[in-house]
């Protein structure tokens, strides 16, 4: 099977690194072709050599066509990953920063409230410029699949005012399944889920082993965890009050409802500050810029 992928915003190196790897497990997938566009060139060409080093070390002979010119890397494809951050990390500290000022305190702010909203007015300009180039270079069944946050405005956005076959996705699924295996003694693999919502309110809503439900015993399972106890008390606060455990770290969840940041006295009774995830103010910010200055100093960038 042969057809093209283009993933734009590919100097993100998490999600460009991670799908392209997972697609590629795919036996079907092993002759696609693939392409990635940035605006940076020097974070383009750090992606790219990754990624090409992971194809090769898994013997396949797909070879990446890199460029900064997005309307080539998306002639004729038929998927579109987009994975870009309108503005870079400047402009994510502001949307942290600013609101921060006038009393909200966020963890992440990129999918609502005042960060969300600041964001999606940097977003929604530039996900309507980049359909009106899948519509004039892909070919005529094109999808896209968009990654960046905020994800239900830009998703809305491209669906409804872009002309483009849309659909938003998130990795948030697969970690909150590993925790709730582990919290019963089991594999990932061993336990079966079903999960819905929409992005960063998505719920188990049923867990099982081997035909036995695992749902209403979740609750006691995770406040007996010796980690997760400490470090998910707002998921585990939210499972108590409403049933259901949620996909969402705690640090993002804590950001989505009214009351867990609404005191600053209050937010240490829910974060835990061991890890970035867990809630810290402007966490993935910081940890953001932590992981882009390692990367630079590997490949001697900038």
């Amino acid at each position: 099977m042969s057809f093209k992928v283009a993933f734009i915003g590919a100097g993100s190196i998490g999600f460009t690194r991670g799908i392209l790897r997972d697609l590629l497990t795919v036996p079907e997938f092993r002759n696609i072709e693939v392409a990635f566009t940035d605006i940076s060139q020097p974070n383009l060409e750090m992606v790219t050599k990754l990624c090409q080093r992971d194809i090769h070390e898994n013997g396949l002979s797909i070879s990446i066509e890199a460029t900064t010119d997005r309307r080539a890397a998306m002639k004729d494809a038929k998927y579109v990953i987009c994975t870009i951050r309108v503005g870079g990390l400047d402009a994510f500290r502001s949307d942290v920063d600013i609101p921060l000022k006038y009393g909200i305190d966020q963890c992440v702010g990129d999918t609502l409230c005042a960060g969300g909203i600041m964001y999606g007015q940097r977003g929604i300009p530039e996900m309507l410029g980049i359909c009106q180039d899948i519509r004039e270079v892909c070919v005529e069944d094109v999808l896209l699949l968009n990654y960046s946050n905020p994800m239900a405005m830009l998703t809305w956005a491209c669906n409804q005012y872009g002309g483009v076959r849309t659909i938003g996705l998130c990795h948030g699924v697969q970690h909150g399944h590993h925790q709730i295996a582990e919290v019963y003694g089991l594999n990932k693999e061993e336990v079966d889920i079903v999960c819905a919502g929409i992005n960063h309110q998505t719920w188990y809503i049923q867990a099982a082993h081997q035909g036995r439900d695992l749902t209403k015993g979740l609750l006691q399972a995770f406040e007996s965890h010796p980690e997760y106890s400490r470090t998910e008390k707002v998921r585990i606060d939210m499972l108590r009050r409403f049933g259901y455990y949620s996909t969402e770290s705690n640090g993002h969840l804590s950001e989505y409802v009214a009351w867990y940041r609404k005191r600053p006295e209050e937010i240490t009774d829910w974060i835990d500050l061991g890890s970035w995830i867990n809630g810290e103010t402007g966490a993935i910010c910081v940890y953001a810029r932590r992981g882009a200055t390692g990367l630079r100093q590997i490949f001697r960038i900038g």
